[in-house]
């Protein structure tokens, strides 16, 4: 018999270990370069299978409506694809959340929480897509998706959507949320914005790793200054969590993280934490936790 329930389906937050803005696109979009990396720490998701067709999220999430939600638009656009290849109506799914991470926070949480919902409805589902097709199926609702599906720590190019995996030490992070929301696009329509980084290599990365044990040390995150002067928490996050090590802001913000080596030295900075701010440790993954559970390397079944 088919599975009809999945539980505790785990929406990992990603950290951009640099991130380069190397130019524009004649379409308006950045041409970036970043280090994606996600962490054990993240949302929580649970799908039960329907027979009436309908798509349904059953928790409030405050200031998203249900159908502009992320997770809806995604299981839409895998229930228009499933009807398109099967001849029928997908059987519609009911969705909960168990929601941590902030919006505006540069962690990828909405672009996460969608991934999760498209592999665990393509498994409940049987609509048989692979890990290609649920990239590129996700790939117009955020550059990020096609991330978290593609399920490992990966150099990013184009928009963010051209991956290559690649190899980064083990490590914990210390993450603060400085307590505001910083809207994506404030950042990239602003005239202080660096466009013109000069490109990297995915081995300038991996040879940079060779000689320091931070992840987050190779080059810098574009963005950071503009939030910096637009959102002066973020500043002060980052000022006082340079302390301890090389301290950088995650996408477009309003996050802030820093790499340790070790648990300990994580628990050390993290009880010294204003209390001011939200912050937690994180240890990073290699790779998503559902991989191997739906079989993402090939076809989800």
């Amino acid at each position: 018999m088919a599975q009809t329930v999945l539980r505790d389906c785990p929406a990992p937050a990603k950290l951009n270990l640099f991130l380069h803005v190397c130019g524009r696109r004649p379409d308006g979009y950045h041409l970036l370069q970043s280090v994606f990396q996600m962490v054990d720490h993240g949302d929580t998701l649970h799908f039960t299978l329907r027979s009436d067709g309908q798509v349904r999220r059953l928790t409030d999430v405050p200031g998203v409506p249900e159908q502009q939600d992320l997770i809806v638009r995604a299981l839409h656009l895998l229930a228009a694809e499933y009807e398109r290849r099967h001849g029928r109506a997908a059987p519609g799914i009911d969705v909960e959340i168990d929601k941590i991470l902030p919006m505006g926070g540069g962690l990828g949480g909405g672009s996460s929480d969608a991934a999760t919902a498209l592999m665990a409805a393509n498994h409940l589902w049987q609509a048989g897509m692979d890990r290609d097709e649920l990239m590129a199926l996700g790939l117009p609702l955020g550059a990020d998706i096609p991330f978290f599906i593609f399920g490992q720590t990966a150099f990013a190019e184009g928009v963010g959507e051209a991956l290559q995996p690649v190899d980064v030490p083990d490590c914990w992070y210390v993450v603060i949320e400085p307590g505001v929301s910083v809207p994506t696009a404030a950042i990239f329509s602003s005239e202080d914005l660096t466009r013109n980084t000069e490109p990297v290599t995915i081995a300038d990365f991996s040879r940079c790793l060779v000689s320091q044990t931070n992840p987050g040390g190779f080059g810098k995150n574009d963005l950071q200054a503009v939030a910096e002067s637009l959102f002066p928490p973020v500043a002060e996050a980052i000022e006082w969590l340079g302390q301890y090590g090389k301290a950088r802001m995650t996408g477009s913000g309003a996050c802030v993280f820093c790499a340790f080596s070790t648990e300990s030295e994580a628990d050390e900075v993290l009880s010294d934490v204003p209390a001011v701010w939200t912050a937690w440790k994180a240890k990073s993954l290699a790779r998503h936790p559902l991989a191997e559970v739906l079989q993402v390397d090939g076809v989800i079944d």
